[in-house]
């Protein structure tokens, strides 16, 4: 099935009560098929059309806080134009999970994939997980409604998914079934749920002398406890379903790496390729995809990296004026840990292909020690 499918499917084995979307290429095809679920009475959730994406997460704002467990997804400047929302939603504390299919940011106009719509996000309090294939795209809908709605965590999650190349196509994917889905997530028990019989205020008014600074700390707090209920759900899903997705950050061939190249989502499918093959030569390299960008796994990214001569960050995305986006939150985090050159290269946007030779190319300049910051495959020079 595509990607978008076999998101539904986990949605739909999740026991979601709501759902409220708005159609955006190249997410439409997820709320799509879950209309048609709902319309053909396959999961017992109510669907809800909205005017707008910023309509979308207020509508699922609205159901979470009524304690029911709500689901939405969206891409690119749907994205943007939910921001508000999703600092609101974060705010309050509401548990929600949202598929976002990575695209690009216009002008011009491009439908194709890109990361730059999510890294946009990063600070809005939102856990951020990048999917490789469709069954993880299946698996992190089970797995984040459980990790959102741990207690000592109580944070949305977005789940990535990068545009075509996991969205509209298809790969085998294991379906759990609903008894199974249903011993791994239990209901969503929310414990301020609005209650009329015991009525609270919701969003109030905070002076500068109020809990605002507080309840801001508290959820720094919150993102991260939420490394070790990444670590406990992962742990708990692969001894379930068999499948291990290695918690925050995934090592490929690292045990005895010289140099390694980070990168994250479908990239790191090609990447691992290029390292098999290079290590066919006898090349010593190795590959670390992030799959949770936030909370940022700079702990596990730091004893990684330890003993190597040099590491790269491959970008989906660009953060004007610095780098890639992940690139500086790689250098940060090495930044007086790890004595080590990092290069960082920027690729793929607007869905350039990037290429078996990009890698190649990115893993020799990383052993020739290049610790700037480049592009790749873009036309006029690097």
């Amino acid at each position: 099935m595509t990607g978008n499918e076999a998101v539904a499917m986990g949605v739909k084995l999740a026991n979601v009560g709501f759902i409220s979307a708005y159609p955006i290429t190249p997410q439409t095809t997820i709320v799509e098929k879950l209309a048609e679920m709902v319309a053909n009475r396959e999961i017992g959730a109510r669907y809800v059309e909205v005017e707008s994406e910023h309509s979308a997460m207020g509508a699922v704002f609205a159901s979470e806080l009524a304690g029911v467990r709500s689901y939405t997804a969206t891409s690119s400047h749907g994205l943007l134009y939910m921001h508000e929302m999703l600092h609101w939603t974060a705010g309050q504390r509401l548990p929600v999970v949202m598929s976002v299919v990575n695209r690009s940011i216009g002008p011009p106009w491009n439908i194709w994939s890109e990361q730059t719509d999510s890294m946009n996000q990063r600070d809005t309090g939102w856990m951020q997980v990048y999917c490789e294939s469709n069954q993880e795209a299946l698996d992190t809908i089970l797995m984040g409604y459980k990790i959102a709605e741990s207690k000592d965590v109580m944070l949305p999650l977005m789940s990535m998914e990068d545009a075509f190349i996991l969205s509209h196509t298809s790969e085998p994917v294991e379906l759990p079934s609903q008894e199974e889905a249903d011993s791994f997530l239990p209901r969503l028990d929310l414990p301020f749920r609005i209650d009329t019989g015991n009525p609270l205020g919701y969003g109030s008014y905070s002076t500068p002398d109020g809990p605002f600074m507080e309840l801001k700390k508290d959820m720094m707090e919150s993102m991260k406890n939420s490394r070790q209920a990444i670590k406990k759900v992962t742990r708990e899903f692969a001894d379930t379903f068999g499948r291990d997705y290695s918690g925050l950050l995934e090592e490929y061939m690292m045990s005895d790496a010289d140099y390694a190249l980070i990168a994250s989502g479908t990239l790191a499918s090609t990447g691992k390729y290029v390292v098999k093959n290079l290590r066919e030569k006898g090349l010593k390299v190795g590959l670390l995809r992030i799959r949770f960008f936030r909370p940022f796994p700079d702990r596990e990214l730091i004893e990684a990296v330890s003993g190597l001569k040099g590491v790269g960050v491959l970008d989906r995305s660009v953060s004007f004026g610095t780098a890639g986006s992940m690139t500086n939150e790689v250098r940060a985090a090495l930044y007086g840990k790890a004595d080590i050159p990092v290069a960082g290269f920027i690729a793929g946007l607007g869905g350039r292909d990037v290429r078996i030779e990009d890698f190649r190319k990115m893993y020799s300049m990383i052993a020739d020690g290049f610790s700037g910051s480049t592009y790749i495959n873009a036309r006029g020079g690097e």
